[in-house]
Parts: structure tokens; C-alpha cells; sequence
């Protein structure tokens, strides 16, 4: 085994102009949701220079479309360890213990600090927080905020508390690439802003430390939950930069998503798993409760069961959804408790008060994302990530309901000590070299989404997979050959980013379902139905190569190796 090249720079980047202005910091954050403000204001406290990258306005990130709430141990008779438990069963045998111990324990804490900065939670008449359950919890574990409007509140309360610490944002800023020294360490990031504010055009941010907390990759797929900023910008930034990709096969399809029409694309309202959490049923056509007898927790087994369980039933049935349903919780409870569920549901001709849900799994959340270590260091030196744009091995397989905002929480905080604890001098980014990366057209992403639907949504096999990839390869040789007379190249542009961008991720993802040759958690091989702990009971670790190729190897354990370089070797 030799040693390691993880953390050299790949000399991909993306066509943009050159920087035309830039400004100096200690740390960078690159994302306005409860990872990225909380890194931001911790930084702050440190007594660290910051700024704040976000790509629409502070408050348009993944988070604040969060509804079911927050998940520790706050409640009377709950410890971390049921919560520990709880996490390590979800993640079905792939959760790096010790990172899921660090969730759980400093998770209440966590929370209670939210709470002092001004986030405001769902009471009960004693005053203490209310709390509910969802899937794969076996306590009422879930601080929730506004009945269903968790995300909304506390991007709220991390809004106002980073503008009323007057912190600098960039906002309608698009990141573009990593900056490095001479030594190779981060040396800030490349961006473009979008005609708003003080800033224009592409420009630089200098930094020693960079901190990506830019959501998921969600927009990969033609329906999801996730926002439209969501084309997993971080992720192939990373990428590019040479940093370890890990888990991103493992993408969490949410059971109960509306269903709008088998045509609809983009993002999809979302109907919490708090529903079920308060005894909601799911039923087919005819009125069967399906997931009796499936599982010990029915309704509220972990994700990946309930959405097997939907689509096995739509396959049976050759139905284009299944139906929840809460038409026994009465009107009173849908308004009080899932008011922007109510809306959504009535905004759409539907009234769950009435009348069942029609429902359908939609992409929702990332399990994977940039290796990180539990501190957030990546294995490109000085380059952090954070939040669902990370893989800190909290979520193994398949993520337990409500555990993102708080490994958004505790990990922010542990990103902010460790800069503050290793400064930094502020370095001279040197002029990048290397293969700048044709552009897709942005018509592209449609194309994109439409081969990972098919070929890598809920349902995988190897025939599937090996089409998709063969389409995402046409699509990147295509890009990449001289451009006929008659097709104009692609412009330098958001759109074409976004579009090159999620190319990045879905080769990354693909790759990595191909190469694990099992079902596990929400990675579902027809062609491997079985879970197989011998060989596949580890991660895999994907990354680009300056040829344009990617490379896998596996960890050893379940428990990620240092991000550390020199540390670590290659299989």
C-alpha cells in the first residue's frame, strides 16, 4: 500500500472568468443553514474574521424547509444513549459510532444554546418543550417549532442574530472553486455574484479556512424536497479539489411526499414525518394499512423501510402513489399542529381533513457528502465541511428522521473551535493551473435529473445503473469535444455551473451504487437484495482525478480513518 495523494489538487476547476475583485478573512462560510449561520457565529465569538457565501438570500437555504423539527434527548426518562441506539439502528450498520456519540451527547446542549439565541419552540401547558415522534425513534425525542415550521424558525432566529451581529455576507453568490497556496493548503474560494449588492461578478474570497455547509445534492433527481439552490455545489467543488467523497450512494427518499401528478418536476411539498409521528396511517386505494405486520414500529419504522414498503406496494398495485392518512386528528388538530402542511396539501385541491394524502417517495436527503473527520476537517488541508453537504458517519445507510439540524448544530460548533484553536496566516492564493472543465448547456440538468430518476432512484440494479452511467459519460465526452459549427458552446453562467455541477455529483453517486453490491439502508439493489456485512459493512470513499475518472476504495471499519494525509493510504 502507498501512501496517499488525498488532499493534492486534481487542476480541475470550473470556465469562469478571471477574479475581478477580492477580500480578506479569516474563515469563509459558504451557506446560510443552521450549519453554515451556526459555524459563522461561532467563528465570530472566536474573535475570527468572517464571511458568509450564500447563493440566494440568507434564509432561502435548505433548512428553512425543515418541518418536523429537531432531534435530542431533552425529554424525562430519554439518555443520549437511546438516542445513540435509536441513530445506530437507522444507519443500519454503517454509523460511525463514535461520531453518532458526539451528536447525542452534545445534541441537548446543542439545542439549549439554539434556544438562547432567540429560537422559539412548541411548549406544553407546563412550559416545558413540547415533544413528538418519528420514524425510528422509540421516544418522543422531536423539539418542533410553529406545529410543522421548525426550519423556518430557526433560520429565523440565526438570521436575525447574524445580522444583528453585523457579520459580512455575500448573498446571490454562487461558490465556483477551491483557491490554494504554494503548500497546497486552502487559500479561500473563487465565487459569483449575481449582480446584487456591493460586490459583481466573479470574484475571491482569501482565506486559511473554508467551511462548505451548501445542503444537499437533492436537485440530482426530478422530484424532490430539496430547494432549487440544492444542485450540490459543495460536493463537486470538493471534488474537484481532490477532497474524499464518502456514502453518497445512500440518498434518503422521503416516504410521504405530496404527490402533484407522475409528470411533476422540481420541488415537492414535503408532509412531515411528524404526521405519522401523531398517528397518521398509510393505506392504499382500498383502505389497507399496509405496514402492519412489515415492521415492529409500522408506520414509524426508519425511512428506508417505510419508503420500500410505499413502492413495493405501488409496484404490486401499478399505482402511481399511495394515500396518508389523518382524517381522524379533526380539523382543530391539522390547524394547530400542521398548519403549512394544511396549506400546502389545500393549495393543491386537497383537504386532508376530509380526504386521505396521495403520497410518493421523492429524494430528500443526502447521508453522504465530504468525508470529514469529527471535527469537520476534510482531507484537503484547511477545507471544512458541515452539515448535509458533509459525511461525518452520523447517518451510516440511511438517516434517522430530525438528526440533520442537529448535526448541523454540533458540528458547526466543533468546525468553530478547531479553526479558532489552529489560526491560520492568511495566504497568497497562487494563479490556478490545471484542465478547466467544459461546460454543460443548462438545458443539460433536466437531462441530468431524468437519467438519475430512472437509473438511481429508490429502486437500483445493475442494469439500471450501468445505463445511467453510460448517458452521464455521453454527456460529459459530449461537452468535452470540440463543439460542431452548429452548436454554440455552453456560456460561463449559473445555469451552466448548476448543470456541470450536478454531472460532478451524479457520476460521484453512481459510481459508488454500482461498486456496492447490496441492499443496505436506503440503498436498494434489486439485483442484491440482501444485506452482506462481510464484504460491504464500510464505506466507500470516491475520488476525481485530473483525467476526469473516478477512483473507490473502501475503509477498513465502519469508523472513518484520519483525514490527515500523510495518515492516510490507498487500497
Amino acid at each position: 500500500m502507498t501512501a496517499s495523494a488525498t488532499g493534492t489538487a486534481t487542476g480541475l476547476r470550473l470556465h469562469a472568468p478571471a477574479p475581478g475583485w477580492s477580500i480578506d478573512a479569516d474563515v469563509v462560510i459558504v451557506g446560510s443553514g443552521v450549519a453554515g449561520l451556526t459555524a459563522a457565529l461561532r467563528c465570530t465569538a472566536a474573535g475570527l474574521s468572517t464571511v458568509v457565501v450564500t447563493k440566494a438570500r440568507l434564509d432561502d437555504g435548505s433548512t428553512r424547509w425543515a418541518q418536523g423539527g429537531i432531534a435530542a434527548a431533552l425529554g424525562e426518562g430519554d439518555t443520549p444513549e437511546q438516542h445513540l441506539d435509536d441513530t445506530l439502528v437507522a444507519g443500519a450498520g454503517l454509523c460511525d459510532e463514535s461520531a453518532v456519540r458526539a451528536l447525542v451527547t452534545e445534541g441537548p446542549g446543542a439545542v439549549r444554546r439554539l434556544i438562547a439565541t432567540g429560537a422559539h419552540f412548541d411548549t406544553d401547558d407546563s412550559g416545558a418543550i413540547s415533544l413528538t415522534r418519528e420514524g425510528g425513534h422509540h421516544r418522543r425525542r422531536i423539539a418542533h417549532a410553529g406545529g410543522d415550521a421548525t426550519g423556518a424558525e430557526v433560520s429565523r432566529a440565526l438570521v436575525e442574530t447574524v445580522r444583528a451581529a453585523a457579520l459580512h455576507t455575500i448573498e446571490n453568490a454562487l461558490v465556483l472553486d477551491l483557491l490554494r497556496d504554494t503548500q497546497g493548503r486552502t487559500a479561500g474560494v473563487t465565487l459569483h455574484v449575481m449582480g446584487e449588492g456591493q460586490h459583481d461578478g466573479v470574484g475571491a474570497v482569501r482565506a486559511p479556512a473554508v467551511v462548505l455547509a451548501t445542503g444537499g445534492v437533492g436537485q440530482v433527481f426530478s422530484a424532490t424536497t430539496n430547494p432549487s439552490v440544492s444542485t450540490g455545489d459543495g460536493v463537486a467543488l470538493a471534488l474537484r479539489a481532490g477532497a474524499e467523497i464518502s456514502d453518497l450512494e445512500f440518498v434518503q427518499f422521503h416516504p410521504t411526499v405530496l404527490f402533484l401528478g407522475a409528470d411533476s418536476e422540481g420541488q415537492q411539498p414535503l408532509v412531515s414525518e411528524a404526521v405519522r409521528g401523531e398517528g397518521a396511517h398509510l393505506i392504499d386505494a382500498t383502505g389497507n394499512r399496509f405496514m402492519l405486520g412489515r415492521h415492529e414500529l409500522a408506520e414509524l419504522a426508519p425511512r428506508d423501510i417505510v419508503a420500500k414498503a410505499i413502492t413495493r406496494q405501488m409496484q404490486a398495485q401499478g399505482a402511481e402513489h399511495m394515500y396518508l392518512d389523518a382524517r381522524h386528528f379533526g380539523a382543530q388538530m391539522w390547524e394547530q399542529r400542521f398548519p403549512t402542511i394544511l396549506a400546502a396539501c389545500r393549495s393543491h385541491g386537497i383537504d386532508p381533513v376530509t380526504e386521505p394524502i396521495p403520497i410518493f417517495p421523492a429524494a430528500h436527503h443526502a447521508s453522504g457528502g465530504v468525508r470529514t473527520d469529527p471535527h469537520g476537517r476534510t482531507t484537503v488541508p484547511g477545507l471544512y465541511a458541515c452539515g448535509e453537504a458533509a459525511c461525518t458517519g452520523v447517518h451510516g445507510a440511511n438517516r434517522l428522521a430530525s438528526n440533520s439540524l442537529l448535526e448541523g448544530l454540533v458540528f458547526a460548533k466543533r468546525i468553530a473551535q478547531d479553526i479558532a484553536a489552529t489560526p491560520q496566516a492568511r495566504p497568497e492564493p497562487v494563479i490556478p493551473e490545471g484542465t478547466v472543465l467544459p461546460l454543460l448547456a443548462p438545458e443539460s440538468r433536466h437531462s441530468i435529473q431524468r437519467i438519475m430518476t430512472k437509473g438511481a432512484g429508490v429502486v437500483r440494479s445493475s442494469a439500471s445503473l450501468a445505463e445511467a452511467a453510460a448517458h452521464l459519460e455521453a454527456l460529459r465526452v459530449d461537452a468535452d469535444t470540440d463543439i460542431p459549427d452548429d452548436r454554440k458552446p455552453a456560456v460561463p453562467g449559473v445555469e451552466a455551473w448548476e448543470a456541470t455541477n450536478l454531472l460532478c455529483v451524479a457520476r460521484a453517486l453512481i459510481a459508488a451504487a454500482q461498486r456496492r453490491e447490496e441492499t443496505r439502508g436506503c440503498h436498494w439493489r434489486e439485483d442484491h437484495p440482501d444485506r452482506d456485512d462481510a464484504h460491504w459493512q464500510r464505506h466507500l470513499v470516491v475520488r476525481l482525478q485530473p483525467d476526469h475518472s473516478l477512483t473507490l476504495h473502501t475503509t477498513d471499519t465502519t469508523e472513518f480513518p484520519p483525514t490527515l494525509p500523510s495518515l492516510l493510504q490507498e487500497r
